[in-house]
């Protein structure tokens, strides 16, 4: 009987032992079977691929999880840089302008003659653009494109993104040229013709060939026409208040006069 049950015992050793060996080879452990399974450290590239797949199926905050992951595990490998623009481009491509354009100046700042530099000042032009406001509000953002794109035009002339900026370049002036004849109509319906004026002329020498020429052209000729107007309107108003002074002495002289003969 005895015998029996060290048979059966040693059969069921000689089974978990061979099954040990499956795990082993198969790459589990009796950890993995219980839960308990150790999390294994990606490599850079398999973190930059999986990001990649999120930010392509537009899950951007996702995106942004696995390159900052790359970023904080791998902090002097290759790839770690090209984390820093995927971390950028998510929030960009999440509509979080604000905080993507301070990604992009921090890759700029800390590498400076990196490829990528050119993509990156672009792509603060375009946060900037995308912020910008109609042409009754503030243009602020408008401006911080202009200049942006003017900075990467003159940087990197041969640059693609270069030849991207010069055709974005060429819209946030119009608008900026927009403003300024907003600016300047809404001071011609006041009657402030010489404020209009210098809004009209300022369109003209630094916002040519955009559209506006004729139009402008128009209203600096209504402008000045008005002020001349005005001119001549004042002239007679002082003239005649200069007549009426004049009158108005030459009856107290009169009264004067017949006073001393009485």
């Amino acid at each position: 009987m005895y015998s029996r049950i060290f048979r059966r015992i040693k059969r069921l050793s000689i089974i978990l032992f061979a099954l040990s060996v499956l795990l082993i080879i198969s790459g589990f452990s009796f950890s993995d079977l219980f839960g308990k399974k150790e999390t294994v450290k990606a490599s850079p590239e398999g973190l930059y691929s999986r990001a990649s797949a999120e930010y392509r199926d537009g899950h951007y905050k996702k995106a942004q999880e696995y390159f900052l992951r790359l970023k904080e595990e791998y902090p002097l490998h290759d790839m770690a840089i090209l984390a820093e623009i995927g971390v950028a481009d998510s929030m960009y491509s999440d509509k979080e302008y604000a905080t993507a354009e301070s990604a992009y100046m921090d890759f700029i700042s800390l590498h400076p003659i990196n490829e990528n530099v050119p993509y990156a000042i672009y792509q603060l032009g375009m946060c900037h653009y995308n912020q910008m406001e109609s042409v009754d509000r503030d243009q602020t953002e408008t401006i911080a494109a202009k200049k942006e794109w003017e900075r990467l035009i003159a940087r990197y002339p041969e640059s693609k993104f270069s030849t991207m900026a010069g055709k974005m370049l060429r819209e946030v002036r119009q608008k900026l040229a927009e403003r300024e004849f907003y600016v300047g109509n809404y001071y011609l319906k006041q009657k402030k013709y010489q404020a209009a004026l210098a809004r009209f002329e300022k369109v003209a020498s630094d916002y040519a060939n955009l559209g506006l020429d004729y139009k402008i052209e128009y209203y600096i000729s209504e402008t000045k026409a008005k002020i001349a107007e005005e001119e001549k309107l004042k002239l007679k108003e002082e003239a005649e208040k200069a007549k009426k002074e004049e009158e108005k002495k030459k009856k107290e002289e009169e009264k004067k006069q017949k006073a001393a003969k009485k």
